[in-house]
């Protein structure tokens, strides 16, 4: 049974090289790869300082961020979405303790503890790591596997407020370790996915849709329909996005995502109330001709506004399956007007790109306009994620980066221009001992 000690040793001498190469898409850079490796050391010694160097079954985990290439706002209404799993990640090294208790100490947070025996939702515990701990476990436990504790010690380089969805990498990372020393290997990254909504939705208090833990989990680019979202149908797009010449870039604005709750709640209150016009709960059930033959009176019953947003549910849905055949036939150059349709409508239609109770703050239009100049007419650009604040997501020519890079960031700060990639593995085992060999 391998130790922690063993683990570091293995990892120093390059025993797991080839692992980190294929899982960060490092493309042959020794430079890169010793970042990789260090990163993995780094974090094994602390696990060996914190827990003891002996610990049986040391192994690493990790669960990526994610991205929204395509479908903005269309998961809560049942509709399509396309995503992707991105090279920052939180990583762990973890090993069973033998007890009744889950052990986490994550770099620059205090340390958590959780009781296996205790796992009922905890009021106090909502928006919290414990929460999302705690409802891993229960809904495990549920499935009617036997849950025992582990010691972890976990660093991230998952962006906060970037959009790349933490709290999704979070719950796929401890998903993963509850998977490999619990359930022998046999969930799938789909109910993982799953098992993570649980506990973001029933503990930590978020009414969150599927498509972040969707995106982390499986891994790749990653088409997901949710007109059953209990059995929302997911496939893998099998593009390689280092052949694209293309980079993919997130913008951080600087600009914050608090007290924008009513803003997201108005985007969801608006298009449902399109949707009750018809009977129905979500504007997936409304047929798009109903619809568009009844705007005279959805205008004057639910307002300019709620049909607007409406208007992009029904064409951002549509966009979102025609990006995936894109990638799926190759034509890139078809995928990047299509992301350029998609932030035009989010723009003018979803209408989420600045929030009406602070409208001098407008970080985001700013950022799409100074990456539309910088562009000029190559790549693509569009807010990311939920939007009003936060971050833009651009498609960058290779040979334009440094530009790019540069413009954007005389603008925003230095570092704020990101340069990330479409990681080809979603929440998975990096190395595992050979106590716990990860199942085929």
């Amino acid at each position: 049974m391998s130790t922690c000690t063993q683990l570091i040793h293995t990892l120093k001498n390059g025993g797991y090289d080839p692992a980190l190469a294929a899982l960060y898409a490092l493309d042959g850079s020794a430079q890169k790869l010793d970042g990789a490796r260090g990163r993995c050391v780094r974090i094994a010694e602390a696990f060996a300082a914190r827990y003891g160097a002996q610990a049986q079954g040391a192994t690493l985990f990790s669960g990526p961020g994610r991205t929204e290439i395509g479908g903005n706002h269309t998961d809560h209404q049942h509709g399509r979405v396309l995503c992707g799993s991105v090279d920052l990640d939180m990583l762990a090294c973890a090993a069973p303790n033998g007890l009744d208790v889950v052990r986490i100490q994550s770099d620059g947070y205090p340390p958590l503890k959780i009781s296996l025996n205790d796992l009922a939702p905890k009021k106090e515990e909502e928006n919290t790591s414990a929460a999302l701990v705690r409802g891993v476990a229960a809904k495990i436990k549920e499935l009617g596997f036997e849950l025992s504790g582990f010691d972890a010690c976990a660093n991230s380089t998952v962006l906060s407020g970037s959009g790349l969805s933490s709290s999704a990498a979070y719950e796929t990372l401890v998903g993963n370790i509850f998977n490999h020393f619990c359930c022998g290997d046999k969930l799938d990254p789909v109910t993982i996915a799953k098992i993570g909504q649980y506990a973001e939705n029933v503990y930590f208090g978020k009414p969150c849709g599927l498509m972040d833990q969707m995106g982390s989990s499986v891994g790749g680019a990653v088409a997901i329909d949710f007109k059953d979202p209990v059995n929302p149908v997911v496939e893998r797009v099998d593009y390689d996005f280092s052949k694209s010449g293309h980079a993919l870039c997130i913008v951080d604005t600087g600009s914050s995502h608090g007290d924008l709750t009513d803003d997201y709640a108005a985007v969801t209150r608006e298009m449902g109330a399109v949707a009750a016009h018809f009977g129905k709960a979500v504007l997936r059930e409304v047929p798009l001709e109903d619809f568009q033959a009844a705007l005279p009176a959805l205008r004057s019953e639910c307002g300019d506004r709620a049909v607007l947003r409406a208007m992009h549910f029904y064409s951002d849905d549509r966009r979102a399956a025609q990006e995936a055949d894109a990638l799926k036939t190759g034509n890139f150059e078809a995928f990047l007007n299509l992301v350029n349709a998609s932030g035009l409508s989010s723009s003018l239609c979803l209408q989420n790109t600045w929030s009406i109770h602070d409208p001098s703050q407008q970080a985001i239009p700013l950022a799409l306009t100074a990456a539309e100049y910088l562009l000029d007419g190559m790549g693509a650009c569009r807010v990311h994620g939920g939007g009003f604040a936060g971050t833009i997501q651009a498609w960058v020519p290779e040979d334009y980066l440094t530009v790019f890079k540069n413009g954007m960031e005389a603008l925003f700060g230095a570092g704020k221009c990101h340069v990330l990639h479409i990681r080809p593995q979603g929440g998975c085992v990096v190395a595992a001992s050979s106590a716990f060999p990860v199942s085929g």
